[in-house]
């Protein structure tokens, strides 16, 4: 019987919705919905009871080298700061790996569009596929025409005109995508060597706008010339 009981059809017993009278109210919780927030709820309770736990049985005396690095405010730790933690060679180096990072990018970016061009060009550039037939006079003219008459040539599709075009427009704005990106990536790249060369040894100063020949909205700085011993 039991298994009879199983194959018979059972009705699926819905939750019902918000009324419409209390849309304004928002969405109506439902029995999953509190199951999941009390879940919740009591995983964060327990949390709470464990770390209030270890607190209460935590040793005062009890040594961690965090206590070096660290001072007390109004009960409250305070960690020194960080500014100073690395030397200014290891941040030179560390610029300039981030440096070989995005040039990296660059030039596989600029390779990316080379190829999306050349293969966008070559399509453009399709020659059509047309083959001329010479003709000694109107009857053999006439034969010819009979026997390449446009209904014996198997036409395209338009689906496949339309899947075609669009498959090309979105080659072009992948095209265009990249090449801003690359845009991008250039300014980055620029930016970055110049803050590298900025945290050489070296007297340099800022020019002023009267002493810039080409006019440009980046700023420019001048190293004074240093004799090589």
């Amino acid at each position: 019987m039991s298994s009879l009981r199983n194959a018979l059809p059972r009705r699926a017993h819905k939750e019902r919705a918000q009324p419409s009278s209390r849309k304004k109210f928002g969405h109506l919780e439902k029995h999953k919905d509190y199951v999941e927030r009390a879940k919740a709820f009591h995983k964060k309770e327990e949390t709470l009871r464990i770390l209030r736990e270890k607190a209460a049985n935590r040793n005062q005396d009890e040594f961690y080298f965090k206590m070096i690095r660290t001072r007390t405010e109004d009960g409250v730790h305070r960690p020194e700061s960080e500014a100073n933690k690395y030397t200014q060679d290891e941040l030179m180096l560390m610029k300039t790996q981030d440096l070989g990072y995005v040039l990296q990018k660059l030039q596989s970016e600029r390779k990316k569009i080379e190829k999306l061009a050349a293969s966008l060009h070559s399509i453009d550039n399709q020659p059509t596929n047309k083959h001329i037939l010479f003709a000694e006079d109107r009857e053999e003219a006439k034969e010819l025409q009979s026997q390449y008459s446009r209904s014996e040539i198997p036409l395209i599709s338009d689906n496949i005109h339309t899947n075609i075009k669009r498959k090309i427009d979105r080659s072009y704005k992948e095209l265009e995508a990249r090449r801003t990106r690359l845009s991008q990536l250039q300014k980055m790249y620029m930016d970055m060597s110049m803050k590298k060369e900025l945290q050489k040894n070296g007297r340099k100063r800022k020019l002023r706008e009267d002493e810039i020949v080409s006019p440009t909205t980046e700023p420019v700085y001048k190293w004074r010339a240093e004799r090589k011993r």
